[in-house]
């Protein structure tokens, strides 16, 4: 394979696609660690890639399940302050419909 790339910029990340190291001349020969196959760790980068993936997702689902739940909290808070607040004028309106009718029995 004749990629052109440096260790910091590779032609390319997929590493099945990646030029193999040359084996350097001032190493004795069988001083390398011998070959292993990458299969299962290319299987567990690709799950950290989904699981990477996903993070955001995650993210986002829960910043919207926190949203809906600061809504939900907002609401009742302003249900609680109408009710409270249509009750005082019921209680006016009561007091007032009492002071009439005291006004007119002692007439």
């Amino acid at each position: 394979m004749s990629a052109i790339g440096t260790i910091d910029n590779p032609f390319t990340h997929d590493p099945q696609k990646q030029a193999p190291m040359p084996t350097s001349l001032s190493e004795p020969a069988g001083s390398a660690t011998p070959v292993v196959t990458t299969m299962g760790a290319n299987a567990s980068r690709q799950n950290r890639t989904r699981e990477m993936q996903l993070i955001p997702e995650a993210l986002a689902r829960a910043h919207m399940h926190d949203r809906l739940r600061e809504a939900d909290i907002e609401r009742r808070a302003v249900r609680l302050v109408t009710a409270r607040r249509m009750q005082r004028r019921a209680e006016r309106v009561s007091m007032r419909a009492r002071r009439a009718l005291a006004m007119a029995v002692m007439n």
